[in-house]
Formats: structure tokens, sequence, C-alpha cells
């Protein structure tokens, strides 16, 4: 239509379009097929995407307890303790809203800061990491919830020292590339089993005497007091049934036809369903609980203010030193893979690498940002916040400018009103998301080198553990020793044999360096060394000589990084290389 053409070309040629690099709007690093309607459209589809960690977020955090505390004696869990069920239904409304504000402050500032179309909220992985392992199940884990909440404080902070002077992108290259992927699938098998369980899933396995787990799939009601599901009443959980065809297969056909907001329809069509009262599968039952949680839900539409896990710092860690430690470097580790290989993956989607240095536009300030939402999240009360994955389907609609995630941030804002609404998504309702979450994550065990044993088996390990031992820091922790190990043990058996004793397929390695294509540090320190006053802004001229120089020669120097440095810092060379 010629007025949205018209409308389109206005804005590029605005403040706006040249701050954004938008087609036509005359800045020399443009992105090409940007338009101001085709970012709001990629930005709604980002949003339904990744809407559902509202809910989801919410519920697998509030299941550590948050700040309540059990004390009853005879029911150590508070399975049943009214009190604690109130308190923890009071936790998960302020984590609806907490999620969906730092979704919406995250994205919005990734937008307009780093120009980037990624959107962030609290990450998958992560947020069960600290939830089951960290914090426990009603807070029967390594340390309390306002400790833990105080090492992602922390780690923001230093996250963004290292974004700062670009030892984050250097950490995030030195994993090794098979560790890598694994940890992508190793998360993807983490939460697919959280999804068939019943805390935050839809019931389908539990735990067992003679074997780890189980089939179960029986009513809640009827479990027994050691938690496993007697023959006789195994699979007959008509919760469990609705989450299966409702939100699994119902979700995955939409999936198969690519409509937008498919797993959005699939939580909220269980949702629906669950919401009646008096019917086998409410989600509000004749309970003193049921009746709190169903009078919240009728508001509909009504601002939570964050309450019980606001600011809850707790600075004297001295009774948890180890335990902090340990969960402040694995989160560390974790969310250096997960938002860092997130980036890149969204930024070569989006065509924003930069093929010489192997860097995307303004990843300074993506991280800083990504680093102060962590610490921020964490005054919230909320899990380490990261970049997601689903913000290539708005990637995919056209998405190439950071007017993407500020769309998405302005949806995430109005979603905190209707925080009732988020409140009551039942877990069988997300629990088919999870596993379809998982599927997703796992397509990248097709990458991983399997040919040579020194990528293969740490791969291996890495994968396995993370969901056995219900827990991704043993995972990460093991595939690192792991191949440390293997392969530190053939370099000194081929250094002691003069080379003579070598694996016969060590030529199919993944090659591994801590060399960084353009160097270690950030572009921003370079320009500052060379005292360009401006060292912020992007040394554009020189850019243009290296490509100029590039062409000149007839040959491709993105793939010497050798060459790099001595291309980039002279410009002044050009015309001398060319009458060479």
């Amino acid at each position: 239509m010629s007025w949205i053409h018209n409308t389109n070309l206005k804005i590029a040629k605005s403040p706006v379009g040249r701050w954004f690099r938008l087609e036509n709007s005359g800045h020399p690093n443009e992105r090409k097929g940007s338009y101001f309607f085709t970012e709001m459209r990629a930005g709604l589809a980002t949003f339904f995407a990744m809407a559902y960690i509202v809910a989801v977020n919410a519920s697998i955090v509030a299941d550590s307890g948050g700040t309540c505390v059990c004390t009853d004696t005879e029911d150590p869990f508070c399975f049943a303790n009214d009190e604690y069920l109130f308190c923890k239904a009071e936790v998960k409304r302020d984590l609806i809203t907490a999620t969906a504000a730092i979704a919406a402050l995250a994205s919005f500032f990734m937008g307009l800061l780093a120009n980037m179309p990624v959107a962030l909220a609290p990450g998958m992985g992560l947020n069960a990491y600290f939830a089951y392992t960290v914090v426990g199940f009603h807070g029967d884990g390594l340390v309390p919830y306002e400790v833990a909440v105080t090492a992602i404080f922390v780690e923001g902070w230093i996250f963004f020292a290292l974004a700062l002077f670009g030892m984050r992108q250097w950490l995030a290259r030195a994993i090794p590339r098979s560790i890598k992927l694994a940890t992508s699938v190793g998360i993807g098998l983490f939460l697919t089993i959280i999804g068939l369980t019943y805390s935050e899933g839809i019931g389908l396995i539990t735990g067992n005497k003679a074997t780890p787990v189980a089939l179960a799939g029986c009513i809640p009601s009827t479990l027994s007091e050691d938690g496993t599901c007697s023959d006789a009443v195994k699979m007959r959980n008509p919760t469990m049934w609705i989450g299966i065809f409702c939100g699994g297969v119902f979700t995955a056909v939409l999936l198969a036809y690519r409509v937008k907001g498919a797993i959005i329809a699939g939580i909220l069509l269980v949702s629906i369903i669950s919401w009646p009262r008096g019917t086998p599968v409410t989600y509000f039952p004749y309970t003193p609980v049921g009746d709190d949680a169903f009078d919240f839900f009728r508001k509909v539409v009504s601002f939570h203010p964050i309450g019980k896990v606001l600011a809850v710092q707790q600075w004297d860690i001295s009774e948890y030193g180890s335990q902090f430690g340990l969960a402040l470097i694995t989160f560390l580790y974790v969310d250096i893979l997960d938002c860092t290989g997130t980036l890149y993956s969204m930024a070569r989607y989006a065509d924003l690498i930069d093929e010489r240095t192997q860097d995307f536009e303004g990843s300074s300030l993506a991280y800083m940002v990504d680093s102060i939402a962590i610490s921020i999240g964490a005054l919230f009360g909320t899990p380490p916040v990261t970049a997601f994955v689903e913000s290539g389907a708005g990637i995919g609609e056209g998405g190439k400018t950071g007017l993407t995630a500020m769309a998405s941030g302005i949806c995430f804002f109005i979603s905190i009103f209707f925080a009732p609404i988020f409140a009551s998504i039942p877990p069988w309702a997300t629990g088919c998301v999870l596993v379809l979450v998982g599927s997703m994550m796992v397509s990248a065990v097709t990458e991983i080198n399997w040919n040579y044993i020194g990528d293969s088996l740490p791969a291996f390990v890495t994968i396995a553990l993370m969901p056995f031992t219900y827990s991704i820091a043993d995972g990460l922790i093991a595939g690192i020793c792991m191949y440390i190990l293997i392969n530190t043990i053939i370099w000194l058996v081929e250094i002691a044999s003069g080379g003579r004793i070598v694996p016969h397929n060590k030529a199919e390695k993944d090659p591994w360096t801590w060399r960084i294509p353009g160097g270690v540090l950030p572009p921003w320190v370079s320009r500052l060394s060379k005292g360009k006053k401006d060292f912020w802004r992007d040394d554009v001229s020189s850019v243009e000589a290296v490509d100029e120089v590039s062409a000149a020669h007839g040959s491709d120097h993105a793939s010497d990084p050798e060459k790099v440095a001595d291309l980039s810092a002279a410009p002044a060379k050009v015309s001398q290389e060319k009458l060479s």
C-alpha cells in the first residue's frame, strides 16, 4: 500500500531512521530490507513467540518458594500447608510482574542502545537451575532464595566488566565448540524432564523405588506418601491428557504450519479449558488455596506490585561461602554460553555479522545491556536475563534493527497489567511447551563432531549428565573436565612420542584456539588507544579502506585473521596497495 511505503520512507529519512539504520536513511551502514512497519510486525512476532516466559518463568521460580519459609515439621516440604501455599501463590504473582517488567526493560533498551532485533527475558534452563538446584524445590537447595539473587546481582556486574573490555566474547569462544553445542542439547533434555513431571509439567513421570523414574499420569491426590503412582491409577489424570493433546499435539500442528504465536495458542487453549470451576480439570478447586487463586483471577486487569521478592538480597554470605561461589561461577558459565551463543546466532540470522572480525555491530553495548539487565532483574527477584532464540521468529518476519526488540518490550510492558491472567495458567498448560522448547534446543546435536572421541565423548557426557543429575552445572563441569582430560593426555602422548603416536583420525578434531579474529579487545579500546576522540563511534573510514584493499587484491581477507590487523590499521596504504 502506498501510504505504508510513504510512511516507511518518511521515518527512514528522519533521525529515528538514521539512528536505527533503516533502509533509505542515508546511514553508511544502513541495513538493507529494514522498514518501520516490518520492524513493528517482527516485534509482535517475537513477543508472541516468547510471551510464554511470563507464565512459565513465574511457575518455575515459584517452585523454589521464594522468600517463603516452611516451618511445618510434619510436612517438611509443605505440600499441604495452606499458609505456605498462600505465600507461594503470592510469590508467583510477584514473579509474573517481575518477569514481564524485566523483559520489557531489557528488550526495549537492547533495541534502543544496541540496535539489535533480539528480545531478552529470564532464561529457560537458567531459571530451572536457579529453582531446582541453587534454591531447590520449596527451599531445599544449596542456598536460600535471598542469597541466590545476590549471586545473580554480582554476576551481572562481573559480566558488565567482562563486556566492557571484550573478555566476555573471548571467554565464550574459549569454550570448545562441542561443549557449546552439547550445552544447548543438555538444557533441552533438562527442560523436557521438567515438563513431564508434576511440579511444572503434565505429570507423566514421577520418582520410583526400583528405578529412578517411572510412568505416572495419576491424579495428584492418588499419589502415595513416597510420591509414587500405583499401576491401578496410572494414566488416569485428565489434566495430563488435556496437556498432551491441546497443549502439545495442537501446538505442534500449528508450528508445522508456521502459525505465529502457536505456543501461546496452545497455552491459552489449555488454560481456558482449565479455568471453569467444578470440572475435573479445573485449576481453581473448591479449597482455600483454590478460592484465593480464583479471587485473584477474577480481577483480570490488575497491577500486582512486587512485594515478597523485591530487593531481598542478603549480603552476609559467610554461612554459604562455597555454595555461593559455586552458584556464581555456574551462572557465569551458563549465561556466557546461553546469551553469547544466542546473540551471535541471531546476529548471523539477521545478516549482521562482520566477516572480518566475526563480531556484530554494537556487540559491546549489547553485552552491557544484558549485564545491567541481569542485575536489575536480580533486584526484581528473577533468574539471569538472557537473549531468547525465539527472537528468530521476529527476524524471520524481516526484523533487522532495534525497533523489533523495542516493539517486543512495549508488548511485555502491557502484559504487566494482566498479571491475574498470567498467574492463573496451570502447569499442565506449560508442561508440553517445555517439551517443545526442549525439542527445538536438541536440534544442535546434529552439529556436534561425533567422528572424533576428543569432541564426542565430552559432548555426550555434558548432554547425559544435565538431565540425569537434574543439574546444568554438573553437566557443564563434567563435560569441560572430560574435554581437558582426554585432549591433554592425547597431546602429551604425542609430544612424548615425538609425534609418532597419534589417534588415526585426529585430523577430524574440531579446531580450538584462544585467538579471536579481530583481536581480544573490543574495537572501542583500539580506537581510544589510537587517540580517536569519538572512540565510541565506529571507524567507518577504516572499514571501507580495508574492504577497498581486499577488493584491490581480489581476495577475501576475512578468512585470514592474521592479515586483518595489518589491513585495518593502515587506511593510508590503500593507494600503495593498489599500485602493487
